[in-house]
């Protein structure tokens, strides 16, 4: 339930990529979804994945989309990863590998953006 809680994450995020609603839905929704089917262990786990998904994609879909990205093929593109999360989460152990990869690959492409700097407007000063 782990991989497919990340799965949601990144689904939502994709959706919706603003920070607190690609966090709380998946986590919420994997959660009950987990409950559920499977009892408290796997909601747990659905939760923390969902967490982990939104938390992950959210700096690259936001990063997309700040450097001119369309939504609507963000969403198509991000979902369609999100599908294919989803289709690796139940090789086993593989769901909760998906859960450490990747929040780390969103930390690391946050590290990476550069930051902002002043561009043309310093060359400008008399």
């Amino acid at each position: 339930m782990v991989g497919i809680g990340t799965a949601v994450g990144v689904l939502t995020t994709a959706i919706v990529p603003r920070a607190t609603v690609a966090v709380t839905v998946p986590a919420v929704v994997a959660a009950i979804v987990g409950l559920v089917l499977l009892g408290w262990p796997e909601a747990i786990g659905g939760a923390a994945g969902g967490v982990a998904g939104g938390v992950g994609a959210t700096p690259i879909v936001t990063g997309a989309l700040r450097r001119g990205g369309t939504r609507g093929g963000l969403a198509l593109l991000v979902g369609l990863a999100a599908v294919g999360i989803a289709a690796l989460a139940f090789v086993p152990v593989v769901g909760y590998l998906e859960a450490i990869v990747v929040p780390v690959v969103g930390l690391r492409v946050r590290s990476q953006a550069p930051d902002r700097h002043a561009g043309l407007r310093t060359l400008a000063r008399d």
